[in-house]
């Protein structure tokens, strides 16, 4: 699937709910399937600077794709990270690198968190754009 499939995927998601405490329910849901990241993974340098919670997030190159795992602390960050990875990862730096983020206007999300979580988001998203950077 393309980027814009699986954001397309995200947004009929979250149009189901109507009520922000439901949505709220579903990224719990989603980040108990987040791929989570071997203990190993959980240094410092894999630690996403501007997050209030910890978040680690760990990228793999193989075969011109990219594959992230993360982990985190608070259960709606940990959803949250899940969402970007279902979007990034297994894709091309230079697809992650040309995709916008406008699902997340879509669906609500920066507007419906706090400021601290809000930040945390654009925290997550510069450092996937970062590797994909890194390895384009």
């Amino acid at each position: 699937m393309t980027i814009k499939e699986i954001e397309q995927q995200i947004i009929d998601e979250f149009s189901i709910f109507t009520d922000w405490m439901d949505k709220y329910e579903y990224l719990i849901e989603l980040g108990k399937s987040v791929p989570v990241i071997e203990e190993s993974g959980k240094q410092d340098s894999n630690l996403i600077k501007g997050c209030q919670s910890r978040v680690w997030l760990n990228a793999t190159f193989n075969d011109g794709i990219l594959y992230f795992t993360a982990d985190s602390d608070a259960i709606i960050t940990k959803g949250i990270i899940s969402l970007l990875i279902r979007v990034y990862s297994g894709k091309t730096p230079a697809e992650i690198l040309e995709a916008d983020i406008s699902f997340i206007e879509k669906i609500g999300l920066q507007e419906n968190l706090s400021p601290t979580r809000a930040n945390g988001l654009l925290s997550m998203i510069r450092q996937i754009k970062y590797y994909a950077a890194a390895y384009s």
